[in-house]
């Protein structure tokens, strides 16, 4: 799931002061904490009431997406208001806000949010933590589970740097733990320390370039056709 952070009140209503009409598009995807109707109605009363303290009016209407990311469900759901509201506040990650500003070229989308980072629910520390950054090389199978891209805050790739002290990070204050004494540990456990003495070259930053694209329907076709051949 996508972590996400509203941003302060200020901010948002600096960019829909031009407009007096506008609509709130909550999500009801995989942001966390929820962003759906009842937060878009939130938004759109504190925003009224910001409005009538800067002496405007503004009016609003709340609203709800399955998922923003989606083109079809967001485009189905939205479209039938689209022509009554001047711009839309999205709710969604910026991946929604992207998506509703590339299917309704006519109307400006903007982000009622920060998108932090992507993460797994902990319930048993009652915290979201970010386990993986999607870098397209995945080396989960070397390092017992434990992500060194996105749990090491250098981003090592061959073990620990020397500035953990007593298996803690120096990054942060020595508050979180180090990614690669997790990952030593959890190896040892299951004696598969040859992975942690295996030697990983450098990152293919190649494979993080931005914008990314797959094709789906190739992807399909390839594992087809990858598996009538094993046949």
């Amino acid at each position: 799931m996508i972590i996400t952070k509203l941003k302060d009140i200020d901010e948002i209503y600096e960019m829909i002061k031009p407009y007096s009409k506008i609509l709130i598009a909550g999500c009801d995807g995989c942001c966390q904490p929820p962003r759906s109707i009842n937060e878009a109605k939130i938004l759109g009363q504190m925003l009224e009431l910001k409005s009538k303290m800067n002496g405007k009016n503004l009016t609003w209407k709340a609203i709800t997406v399955l998922r923003q990311c989606d083109d079809r469900i967001a485009g189905t759901t939205v479209r039938p208001y689209i022509d009554e509201y001047e711009a839309i506040v999205s709710l969604a990650c910026g991946l929604g806000v992207s998506m509703l500003n590339r299917i309704f070229e006519d109307t400006l989308t903007f982000p009622a949010q920060d998108s932090m980072f992507g993460a797994s629910e902990n319930h048993g520390d009652n915290l979201y933590e970010q386990y993986c950054d999607t870098c397209g090389e995945c080396l989960l199978g070397e390092t017992a589970g434990i992500c060194p891209v996105a749990s090491c805050a250098k981003g090592l790739h061959n073990g620990p740097c020397g500035g953990q002290v007593d298996g803690f990070c120096e990054v942060g204050g020595y508050k979180y733990p180090c990614a690669w004494i997790q990952i030593y540990e959890r190896l040892k456990k299951f004696n598969r320390l040859d992975l942690f003495n295996k030697f990983r070259p450098p990152k293919d930053y190649r494979l993080m370039t931005s914008p990314g694209h797959l094709e789906l329907i190739q992807e399909y076709t390839n594992a087809i056709e990858e598996e009538e051949v094993e046949k």
